[in-house]
């Protein structure tokens, strides 16, 4: 930012400062964070329409058709050079990156991540990546917010819920959904439902949309209104879509985190570009509706265009056979989660939510066209509403976000007549999944790390808590091989604390010894060379490791051994202590921060 600029916002802080309210800038700020989380909505989505065209114009059109399936790698092989090259930093990997940087580094983003998925998702998803851009937008959006946030000095509190405005602005502006963008935003980012965080988001949500109308007008992602009404004789056919939908949640995410974890074991970048770009070329060559976002797919299911929808392939010419699209429409709720992993593993910029929608219309419109052509009904259920449903099923499930899946969905198509099925779909999807699952797509590595912020206020204030700022390290060490002279002249007199870490020569944590543990004999000299550390040594209640305790687990530790004070070790190495009076302290002035 130039000096001009800063000069300039440094100004608009002071005069806001002394004519504002906390609650009225807050409201001015949410203005401008959903403004631009818009414009950063309009400007992915350009980006990514302009290199679209240019793969489809005049001046290689006849190589188009033919090698379009390459054209992943390429823009897969232009990211992974810009990052490495150009910005030269890690990007990071979309929502979790956001929700990383709420949970462990007080809701601070860096400024580069305000530009890098802005230009390296639409390069990914412009040549055929197989993933979507509304994560990067969102990434995009709440590091621009984080930012401003931290210069016009808000704390970590009002922080945290600028980036939630930012994420919910950036979502109504991509799919003109505000009320599901609101809900998108409370439930992924575990904000507290309070008016004091409604009307922020409610204003960036209104913000951004109006910013969106500005740009693009009317035209929306799915060209969609509900014709078909509800029946509630197909009540047992949606409770089945939801088991189904679990089932295909289940699945992504077992097949997401298994290519992932294949892919970084794989130590070169270059290797791993040819790897996931390659594969995902031939993915393509053979079931060409995995190229690119998906939402053309989507749409064409919707009005049951099944030649536009599954394009040309090995079998295009027995779509007449109703059981041949049938088969086709499960190849691609098989394979589309293996497209998007070879996707990321690769190098590519994006998100699952474009994919993830994409599998649930297909799921959801497969398993109305087995039901209808089972011969077991009389009249045939809705096709497009079954594949309405099943996107908010699948969404429920991968995400763990079912009212934001039931809103979206609702709001995207007019499909309010939908709300029945669309709860009964996605609760049993979310519970089901949940059973297997207890972590989203988004959310599984930070839990596994037990770094995710919830909407339990406890754990989210123990997630937030910095442990290495509440150790004390003022203890004298005590080494195994001194006697009990060396501990009175070297420890009891040098320390004002009456409790001693025992090491031996690496650091390695021993035992402790209490003062009262030495009192009868300590005025004995007979004894100072006879008694050694050994003798009197006593092992800790229980050991705080850094490398394995999170704070909810050492909070846990005080709570079982009803000590006052626990030995910290980092590879068994001896660290220095942590009070329980230091803790409580800590967590008290941490509630008082997160609260806004």
């Amino acid at each position: 930012m130039s000096t001009k600029a800063t000069e300039l916002l440094t100004r608009f802080s002071d005069w806001s400062t002394r004519n504002l309210s906390h609650q009225q800038f807050l409201m001015v700020l949410s203005s401008l964070i959903g403004f631009l989380a818009g414009l950063v909505a309009v400007g992915i989505k350009n980006f990514t329409h302009y290199i679209q065209r240019l793969l489809e114009d005049e001046f290689i059109v006849n190589y188009h058709n033919a090698f379009y399936f390459i054209f992943p790698l390429i823009g897969i092989a232009i990211t992974v050079f810009l990052i490495k090259y150009i910005i030269k930093k890690d990007i990071g990997n979309g929502i979790p990156t956001v929700l990383h940087a709420i949970s462990k580094r007080q809701g601070i983003m860096r400024r580069f991540q305000s530009y890098a998925s802005l230009i390296t998702a639409p390069l990914t998803v412009g040549f055929g990546g197989s993933v979507g851009l509304e994560a990067p937008t969102v990434a995009t959006g709440a590091s621009i917010s984080s930012n401003l946030s931290r210069l016009f000095k808000m704390n970590q509190a009002t922080r945290t819920l600028l980036i939630g405005c930012a994420a919910a602005g950036a979502m109504s502006s991509l799919f003109k959904a505000p009320i599901a963008a609101i809900i998108f935003a409370i439930e992924i980012f575990s904000l507290d439902l309070t008016l004091v965080s409604m009307i922020p988001l409610l204003t960036a949500s209104v913000s951004a949309i109006l910013t969106s109308y500005f740009f693009f007008g009317n035209d929306i992602i799915l060209h969609y209104q509900l014709s078909d009404q509800f029946d509630v004789s197909e009540v047992p056919f949606y409770v089945l879509l939801g088991v189904i939908a679990a089932v295909c949640s289940i699945y992504f995410g077992k097949v997401y985190f298994k290519f992932a974890a294949i892919f970084r074991k794989i130590k070169s970048g270059f290797l791993r570009l040819l790897a996931g770009g390659l594969s995902l070329g031939v993915l393509i060559f053979f079931i060409p509706p995995l190229y690119g976002e998906g939402y053309d797919v989507i749409n064409n299911l919707l009005q049951e265009n099944y030649i536009f929808a599954l394009q040309t392939n090995l079998f295009d010419s027995y779509l007449d056979n109703i059981w041949v699209v049938i088969l086709l429409l499960a190849g691609l709720v098989v394979f589309k989660v293996i497209a998007t992993s070879l996707t990321l593993g690769a190098g590519g910029v994006g998100g699952i939510f474009a994919p993830v929608l994409y599998m649930g219309s297909a799921m959801g419109h497969c398993f109305a066209l087995i039901i209808n052509n089972l011969g077991i009904l009389n009249n045939p259920i809705s096709v497009s509403n079954f594949t309405l449903v099943g996107m908010a099923g699948v969404m429920a499930g991968i995400m763990h976000a079912p009212l934001t899946a039931i809103f979206l969905i609702a709001e995207l198509t007019g499909g309010y007549e939908l709300f029945v099925p669309l709860m009964i779909t996605a609760a049993i999807s979310f519970v089901v999944t949940s059973r297997f699952q207890p972590h989203s797509v988004y959310t599984m590595e930070l839990a596994q790390r037990g770094e995710l912020l919830t909407h339990n206020k406890d754990q989210a204030v123990l997630t937030l808590l910095n442990i290495q700022q509440i150790i004390e390290k003022n203890f004298v060490t005590l080494n195994i091989d001194m006697n009990l002279g060396n501990v009175i002249h070297e420890g009891v007199i040098k320390s004002s604390r009456n409790l001693f870490p025992v090491i031996d020569e690496n650091r390695k944590f021993l035992g402790i010894i209490l003062l009262d543990d030495i009192r009868p004999i300590m005025f004995d000299q007979k004894m100072y060379e006879e008694v050694k550390v050994s003798d009197i040594m006593q092992r800790a209640p229980e050991i705080i490791d850094l490398r394995k305790d999170r704070p909810k687990d050492i909070m846990n530790k005080f709570q079982e051994t009803n000590a006052w004070n626990l030995p910290v070790v980092e590879d068994e190495k001896y660290v220095g202590f942590i009070s329980k009076s230091k803790l409580l302290t800590a967590y008290r002035q941490k509630l008082i921060e997160v609260t806004v």
